[in-house]
């Protein structure tokens, strides 16, 4: 295990990871993002803290970073700027200057200090300025360029008024007097980011481990649990308790017809007897997350409508498996799930149990994958970039889902649900085709019930 040099206090504003030198990483990043670049690139930080433009809002999250920023520094604080520039090889990290008086309120932050070097210590950038010289030094590089040459910031042409773009508005302002334009890095950036490097994948099976182990906490304890919250509470517990305590996304406990709402939030209703229960959970760890979906009977046992159904969406994610490998889209293959769900529906319920169902979407409720890397839906905004080719080292989601109402007469008995079920593993692409890196983790049903019966090994 790799011991870092950051101390404790700067945990939450730097983020590492105890798997691995995390100011390496970062720092063959900036490399590799240099290695793309033909002329120089400031990228910015969040300006401010969530919440902090209304007065009457604070929102307490661990993670308040541009992603893209977080990529490539490591830096988990507002109001930090970082150049990198190609011709000379610097990279130059701008940081607010300190102030004691906000990290009384708040722990401790990277700040400006002339004559020291802690913040070079715990970046391993050496090049550190206050944010006051910023637009001086990216004036100073502009006018070294030929004019009709450009620089490069990271926004996005379809974004207006995030951050980014108001940041770029700024630039191009500072920039005009010495002719030179703006482009944008972003595709550059993403090409680096969305395939994992070794350090990533450590953190992301680090965190499937953290994450099988909870949930088979939790299935072993079903009976102890009566409501939505009690069952999310343990489940988020055993999670914290065994990771550095961030949770990848707010977890997602919704019993019987409350799993037909794709982003239940309310949490607060009792679990019944006789139906099923939607689980939606992950970890963060170091820089990558977890994202799992399991849909578990209530009382331990599926019934036999319930199974069938079940079986319809595993079976779904085999067969979508079938066609991940390197060289296509997430949009080229997105539909053979759904396809085989509305085919397998009329096989096996309406043919098989003389059955019927009524969805509540036309045939296809959501993506059934997504990119994962430092965001939990990781991928360039507005595209999530799913027309973008699998290669090697991408992590991405496989959760197809049922939703809707269903009867079917199985045995001389009638049944007849209105039940959401998703079942979502995480696929790591590899040179042939993918691994499933949460594999391990209980979803076949006679596994799922032997261990809710405490018959597991």
């Amino acid at each position: 295990m790799v011991v870092n040099a950051c101390s404790r206090p700067y945990s939450q504003v730097f983020i590492e990871s105890p798997l691995y030198n995390a100011k390496n990483l970062y720092k063959k990043r900036r490399k590799a993002m240099l290695k793309e670049l033909d002329s120089f690139f400031v990228i910015a930080g969040m300006p401010i803290e969530p919440g902090t433009e209304e007065a009457y809002v604070q929102i307490w999250n661990k993670m308040v970073q541009e992603p893209a920023f977080l990529y490539l520094t490591g830096i988990n604080q507002p109001g930090c700027y970082l150049l990198l520039d190609p011709n000379t090889g610097d990279e130059i990290l701008f940081v607010p200057p300190k102030d004691p008086f906000k990290e009384f309120w708040n722990g401790k932050r990277l700040g400006y200090l002339e004559d020291n070097n802690e913040v070079a210590r715990i970046t391993g950038i050496k090049d550190v300025r206050s944010v006051d010289e910023l637009m001086d030094t990216v004036v100073a590089r502009a006018r070294k360029l030929p004019k009709g040459s450009y620089a490069y910031a990271y926004f996005f042409e379809k974004f207006k008024e995030d951050h980014n773009d108001r940041f770029r508005r700024q630039l191009l302002k500072a920039l005009r007097p010495t002719g030179v334009g703006l482009k944008s890095a972003a595709a550059l950036h993403w090409k680096l980011r969305l395939p994992l490097e070794g350090e990533r994948i450590l953190d992301a099976e680090a965190a499937q481990s953290v994450t099988d182990n909870a949930f088979r906490t939790v299935l072993a304890e079903m009976k102890d649990f009566k409501t939505e919250r009690e069952l999310g509470l343990r489940l988020d517990y055993e999670m914290q308790r065994q990771s550095d305590g961030d949770l990848a996304f707010p977890t997602i406990v919704a019993g019987g017809a409350n799993a037909c709402c794709l982003h239940y939030v309310k949490k607060d209703e009792p679990l019944k007897a006789g139906e099923l229960v939607l689980l939606d959970f992950g970890i963060r760890i170091g820089s990558l997350h977890s994202d799992i979906s399991r849909t578990i009977p209530v009382n331990g046992k599926f019934n036999p409508l319930q199974k069938m159904l079940y079986q319809i969406v595993l079976d779904a994610g085999a067969e979508y498996q079938k066609h991940v490998r390197p060289g296509v889209s997430l949009k080229e293959i997105g539909n053979v799930p759904w396809d085989f769900i509305m085919q397998e529906l009329e096989r096996r319920l309406v043919k098989g149990a003389k059955g019927s169902y009524k969805l509540l979407y036309d045939k296809r409720p959501h993506g059934v994958s997504h990119f994962i890397g430092e965001q939990i839906h990781e991928g360039e905004p507005g595209t999530r970039s799913l027309d973008t080719v699998l290669r090697p080292g991408m992590l991405i989601s496989c959760e197809p889902g049922l939703y809707g109402e269903f009867k079917a007469t199985i045995d001389g008995r009638q049944y007849r649900e209105k039940i959401g079920i998703r079942i979502e593993d995480d696929l790591l692409i590899t040179k042939e085709n993918f691994r499933n890196i949460s594999v391990s983790i209980p979803k076949e049903i006679q596994e799922l019930e032997k261990w809710m019966a405490g018959l597991q090994k």
